[in-house]
């Protein structure tokens, strides 16, 4: 782990409603991101553990992401790497896990007033740059007191929505946080772009509209639309490989939805690509709810 020659990006991954593929997208990319020879690290800020869960570490007896945030325990003694027998993780994926400790989230702060809650993981986060190409910040499905120090500390953010009335309106929500966080917080922060995930094969009227309404409203200041164009289809085989403890690249490679992820994973690159070469304004216009 001392290594520290890598060139990091650190993604907040998110969206104002809970089952709309947020901590599937961040693994499932992790992992295909991996095949690509890069190194990421995924921290679950999210009590539920979604994250935690899905890549079958422990919710208990191991220092979570709650240390991390309050600086309890060093950063690097946080994180569950691929050595670790007991959580046998996916290649090149890293894991800070997630506990029900952070609940007690309030009552530290309240008990540190001199602490800036906002700041909260900037220290922690420059202790890890360095050592991966991505961090991966999965974040809530609602606002809480870990949602504004991700936003604070991200370089760049990604939502994911699905063909559903609720999951897109919920993003006009998470897009209102973004633009707050990037006025008053962190000029820097740039909405990456928005994964269309669970889309029906074939697609439905629902899941045409709402995936155009996407596209046509989650634009930059240019007009360019931040949709991504890979679109993830439904299937069962990605529970079933999250069941198994492994991403759907491992699980099964040939499936059509593990090829999406190769796609979303090379587009995600040559977004970011592009950024570095000529960073665009970074405030996005604000989405009308659906």
């Amino acid at each position: 782990m001392s290594e520290r020659n890598r060139n990091t990006t650190v993604i907040a991954v998110g969206n104002q409603k809970g089952g709309v593929g947020k901590t599937t997208n961040t693994i499932q990319l992790a992992g295909a991101l991996s095949e690509r020879g890069r190194k990421s690290l995924i921290i679950d800020l999210d009590m539920t553990s979604g994250a935690t869960k899905a890549l079958r570490a422990p919710t208990e007896g191991w220092i979570s992401s709650f240390e991390l945030i309050t600086d309890a325990e060093n950063a690097e003694d946080t994180i569950i790497t691929n050595d670790e027998p007991e959580v046998p993780l996916p290649p090149g994926v890293h894991l800070i896990p997630s506990s029900r400790k952070l609940a007690e989230l309030d009552t530290f702060l309240a008990q540190n007033p001199w602490l800036v809650h906002q700041d909260l993981l900037i220290q922690p986060i420059n202790r890890l740059r360095g050592l991966y190409d991505y961090i991966f910040l999965d974040t809530p499905p609602q606002k809480t007191k870990t949602t504004i120090p991700a936003l604070k500390v991200a370089d760049h953010a990604i939502l994911s929505t699905m063909p559903d009335h609720l999951a897109v309106s919920a993003m006009a929500e998470a897009l209102s946080d973004i633009v707050a966080a990037q006025r008053h917080a962190n000029e820097r922060l740039t909405l990456l772009g928005v994964i269309v995930c669970a889309v029906p094969k074939p697609k439905t009227r629902l899941a045409r509209e709402l995936a155009a309404y996407v596209e046509r409203t989650c634009v930059d200041p240019q007009g360019c639309t931040l949709k991504f164009r890979t679109e993830i289809s439904r299937s069962v085989a990605v529970q079933e490989a999250q069941k198994a403890g492994q991403t759907i690249l491992q699980y099964q490679g040939d499936h059509p939805v593990a090829d999406e992820y190769r796609l979303l994973a090379r587009e995600f690159e040559e977004r970011l690509a592009l950024l570095r070469q000529a960073p665009p304004i970074p405030l996005i216009q604000e989405v009308p709810h659906a």
